[in-house]
């Protein structure tokens, strides 16, 4: 089991996940989401924090406490993808793998999902895969972490 975990954040709204428009979202709830990353995680040998918050403030502070405790960052920014600097601005200060998570493909959706702010800062972008795109931010993130040894 790594040392340091890998943090998994997740954005405003995501705690509706399973009733929150299925037809775009899924019926995956964010609890089955976190049991999957949880034993996905465990096979991996990585240990895991996974935290969900409305707040953009929260999620900032997570990320400087992830710059000194974790080993990654997996983050679905959700909304803030779009707007947030403050989030890109904070992960950018990290040095270590990040994986930009989003459920569905933001390039099919409404233009202004185009931008992400995230983006520019993340290793790497996995969106369109639903629930699914979480664990292969996992493995991948498991991959980076044994490349760098």
């Amino acid at each position: 089991m790594s040392e340091r975990p890998v943090f998994v954040l997740n954005g405003p709204n995501l705690n509706l996940l399973g009733k929150r428009e299925p037809e775009i979202y899924g019926h995956t709830t964010l609890a089955d989401i976190e049991a999957a990353c949880r034993a996905l995680a465990q096979e991996l040998g990585l240990a895991l924090e996974f935290r969900q918050s409305n707040s953009e403030g929260e999620l900032v502070s997570w990320i400087q406490e992830a710059r000194e405790a974790a080993s990654a960052i997996v983050i679905n920014p959700a909304a803030y993808t779009h707007t947030s600097i403050a989030i890109m601005d904070a992960l950018a200060t990290c040095s270590f793998p990040i994986i930009e998570v989003h459920l569905s493909n933001i390039h099919r959706r409404e233009p202004f999902r185009h931008h992400s702010y995230v983006s520019k800062v993340a290793q790497a972008v996995i969106a369109g895969c639903g629930a699914h795109g979480y664990l292969l931010a996992l493995r991948h993130v498991a991959y980076l972490l044994a490349q760098s040894r």
